[in-house]
């Protein structure tokens, strides 16, 4: 929509002749500043060519919002969506720090420091912040002992050092060469801890001012432990969790309901009325109901022509006669109920409804493969494939409430087993807002998601950053006795968090910039090496302006172990991905001359 070059050259002037990748890279991790911290700033974003907007609260929402039209804003966008796709959580923070580390960097290299060096204090600065990740994280054990109160801090993890060292004794950063960088090491968190804490309780640290949708996903986790066999850990799994957005109601009416809610139009909406309350046969497709569709791999022979021996008389086509037998098909089997994964046409739903058939696409795998589990039908790729022993039983249709305006209805899909699949139905009176409520819903519960599977989160309202601080200063004097280069890059890889902090205490509070940061740097000053840091940074409150009737202590906010860690690793890689395809692009590479890659670093 919004083109990417007119957003960067709007918030920073860019230099043409020196690093315009790191350049860029700041530009846009400007972009996203607002959507940091609990108290989320929304903005619109409008297209120049139709006047059309659109309301966002995320930075990956703004990124995708705009026309990638360079190599920097493609690289950034991919890196946040990969992030985004694995996480759920965390972009913000990513894209922050990316800009932060991205500004360290290009002011090394303006005072003449060399590639080499930056590269190595740099890695040697993310192993730090591991290392405080690794100390400071909070084992669940440590939760169930002691849920009211800040539980001491202990270490569970083994957090193996993402780094090798070469010939020359410097540290390398590995990277992977692929778009989506260094995944997590399955080692790098503990799942020895046989404990699980309140999930009320974990929940509730993990808000981070997303209230209304925190609320939603406890609900959520507890419809899925009624239906958990006791004899087994619960886990909240996101994938058998769906939303539904519903316009035209108040941001009071959204629930969760028990099953699978879908919208559904006019002439569907008639059907499910038709079979609401009877138990349903239903039939299971992985992929698309269309004639045309073919299974991923399949690969048609090219060069072939049919020959028949008689002219074809009849005018009916192939696709209305694999149309035909695939309703017959279905009418034999006595099929009430077809979700399909893929997508179905319209033509296709309104032949099944005129037969009482009804028909949904776009049903995510998880909840096909829940489905099966719940009624016994097996699934299939083609409608043809199809026989009486692939067909489910005991499903059953309900509506909720029609939509007038575009006559379109809830209608919630169930079983009567102990089925995990639970959907959240996201409501509001303002359409454009759907999507930023949708998308807090979904961070909630990713954050719960990943906290369960850590066993164990990190110290939130900005402890973990103020201990990456002091320990990266700390280290960062001792550099600066023997390699003064490598003591000035870890102070400005520390200036990265302190402006990460206040950018989230100002967004927080509604005070400036600059007020925020004398506050952090106070408490940097007041922290004077103290571990028992947690009383202390409690007065650093990040999310200071708590919502009525909640009473949560700083104290007791947590983040995520494995999602803080993976985003500030992808951050990083992707600095020094634009870092060094800057020193090629200016100083160009001569592999015939000796010596002439000794400044790059070769992924």
């Amino acid at each position: 929509m919004c083109n990417i070059n007119k957003a960067m050259t709007g918030s920073t002037i860019i230099n043409q002749r020196q690093h315009v990748g790191l350049q860029k890279l700041l530009a846009l991790a400007a972009t996203a500043h607002s959507s940091l911290g609990p108290s989320k700033k929304l903005k619109f974003i409008q297209d120049d060519v139709s006047g059309e907007s659109i309301l966002v609260g995320s930075c990956l929402r703004i990124l995708e919002n705009l026309e990638p039209t360079c190599a920097i804003g493609q690289l950034v966008y991919e890196t946040v969506e990969a992030h985004h796709k694995v996480y759920g959580t965390g972009s913000g923070c990513l894209l922050f720090l990316a800009g932060a580390w991205g500004r360290a960097a290009l002011v090394c290299l303006q005072r003449g420091v060399s590639l080499p060096h930056i590269v190595a204090a740099l890695t040697e600065g993310m192993d730090v912040c591991v290392d405080v990740c690794k100390k400071s994280s909070i084992s669940f054990e440590d939760l169930c002992m002691s849920p009211s109160s800040q539980p001491p801090q202990k270490r569970i993890t083994k957090a193996p050092s993402n780094s090798h060292m070469t010939p020359k004794g410097q540290t390398a950063r590995k990277m992977k060469l692929s778009r989506h960088f260094c995944e997590t090491d399955p080692d790098s968190v503990s799942v020895l801890e046989p404990h699980l804490p309140d999930t009320a309780h974990l929940a509730e640290g993990l808000r981070h001012g997303c209230d209304n949708a925190m609320d939603l996903v406890i609900q959520a986790s507890c419809m899925q432990l009624k239906n958990t066999p006791k004899d087994t850990h619960f886990a909240f799994d996101v994938s058998k969790v769906l939303t539904c957005v519903l316009p035209g109601f108040s941001e009071d009416h959204a629930h969760v309901s028990p099953g699978c809610v879908v919208l559904l139009n006019a002439d569907q909406s008639l059907v499910a009325h038709q079979l609401q309350d009877t138990l349903l046969n239903a039939a299971l497709i992985c992929g698309d109901l269309s004639y045309a569709y073919r299974h991923l791999g399949f690969n048609r022979p090219t060069g072939l022509q049919c020959v028949a021996d008689q002219p074809r008389l009849s005018s009916v086509s192939k696709e209305e006669e694999w149309m035909e037998k695939v309703l017959a098909l279905l009418l034999h089997l006595k099929v009430d109920l077809v979700l399909v994964s893929g997508l179905v046409s319209e033509v296709i739903i309104q032949r099944c409804c005129k037969n009482r058939i009804l028909t949904v696409g776009k049903v995510r795998a998880s909840i096909i493969k829940e489905m099966a589990k719940a009624t016994g039908a097996v699934p299939v790729t083609y409608a043809t494939q199809l026989s009486k022993h692939c067909i489910g039983t005991g499903v059953k249709v309900g509506t909720w409430r029609e939509i007038q305006r575009d006559q379109r209805t809830s209608v919630n899909i169930y079983t009567g087993g102990n089925t995990q699949l639970v959907t959240a139905v996201i409501t509001s009176f303002v359409h454009g807002k759907l999507q930023v409520l949708e998308d807090r819903f979904w961070a909630c519960a990713y954050r719960l998601n990943h906290a369960l599977k850590d066993k164990a989160v990190l110290p939130g309202s900005g402890v973990t950053e103020m201990l990456c601080v002091c320990h990266l200063q700390k280290q960062a004097n001792v550099e600066q006795k023997t390699n003064s280069f490598r003591g000035v890059v870890l102070h400005l890889m520390a200036d990265g968090f302190i402006d990460y902090l206040s950018t989230v205490m100002a967004n927080s509070s509604g005070i400036s910039q600059v007020q925020a940061r004398t506050a952090v740097n106070q408490q940097l000053q007041d922290f004077n090496g103290d571990r028992s840091v947690s009383a202390e940074l409690s007065r650093l409150v990040l999310d200071s302006r708590p919502s009525a009737g909640r009473s949560v202590k700083p104290a007791q906010v947590y983040d995520n172990l494995s999602v803080k860690q993976e985003a500030w690793r992808r951050a990083l890689d992707l600095v020094l991905l634009v870092l060094q395809t800057d020193a090629e692009v200016i100083t160009g590479v001569d592999e015939s001359s000796h010596g002439a890659q000794a400044d790059l670093m070769f992924l």
